[in-house]
């Protein structure tokens, strides 16, 4: 598989799913519902889910159900409904483990630029879709990129998602994207994380979901190539980032919208 498969079409591509995986029911549930929704609209889809979440405020924070628990569910996901899967990965040596149950390995933005990550997810043959640092300049992911193709995978994506402003803000600057799309690869806009709150005093992320749909047209308004999308069904109660998720059953209406904005830019 590689990125070609995503971008086949005049459509955007969407990656979506929960931050990470809780159980197999839950993921199972929400992918169904996505790839319904999806098919329905013609617009590829990759379901997303973190096996493990590494980057945590407070010790105590949930990181997920065991590693080869939430891996084997994100391949039954994959099987179940044929579509492909992603995740994260946070070493060199995460790599080779999580390449056989997914189809895109996900650098996480605080890591773009470990090459000794970017050149492991690359010999795995997988897509590998890199997030663009907080700290970084869009033109600064060009270098990022390099890295994969250098060690031989061409199957690039880059990710927006926000620059630090502040201590406990983040901003999109709609200009990357197409400076990013002009290296060659496919970028994605990562909603929910662009609308995060970090460094909160009691330790836990806040978000602006509220905000989801503004950020959402304005990237399909920019030429973003795919969107991510991180939903849960009670975001309320989700065990990783639920204070910028959007919840599921307002992820048909959003889409819709997103597909005639698509239509009128194309």
């Amino acid at each position: 598989m590689n990125f070609k498969d995503f971008t086949s079409t005049d459509n955007f591509f969407l990656l979506a799913g929960p931050c990470v995986i809780e159980g197999e029911e839950m993921a199972m549930r929400i992918a169904e519902h996505v790839m319904a929704v999806t098919e329905r609209l013609h617009i590829p889809y990759v379901f997303k889910g973190s096996y493990r979440k590494a980057n945590r405020s407070r010790i105590d924070s949930f990181t997920g159900i065991g590693d080869e628990q939430a891996l084997k569910i994100l391949a039954k996901v994959r099987d179940t409904f044929g579509i492909p899967v992603v995740t994260d990965i946070h070493t060199a040596e995460e790599a080779a483990m999580a390449a056989p149950y997914v189809d895109v390995l996900q650098i996480p933005a605080f890591l773009c630029r470990q090459t000794d990550l970017l050149v492991a997810a690359a010999r795995t043959g997988k897509v590998v879709n890199i997030k663009k640092g907080q700290f970084l300049s869009a033109g600064a992911m060009r270098f990022a990129a390099e890295k994969v193709v250098e060690a031989g995978n061409s199957n690039v994506m880059l990710t927006e998602r926000g620059t630090t402003f502040g201590y406990q803000d983040l901003v999109v600057d709609y200009r990357g994207i197409p400076e990013m799309r002009s290296f060659g690869y496919p970028v994605i806009l990562d909603i929910t994380h662009s609308l995060q709150q970090p460094n909160q005093t009691t330790g836990v992320t806040g978000g602006m979901p509220q905000l989801i749909e503004t950020v959402a047209k304005a990237g399909i308004a920019v030429g973003a190539d795919g969107l991510f999308i991180e939903t849960h069904e009670n975001p309320a109660i989700a065990k990783s980032d639920g204070a910028n998720m959007l919840r599921l059953d307002l992820l048909e209406g959003l889409l819709e919208k997103l597909v005639r904005i698509r239509e009128a830019v194309k």
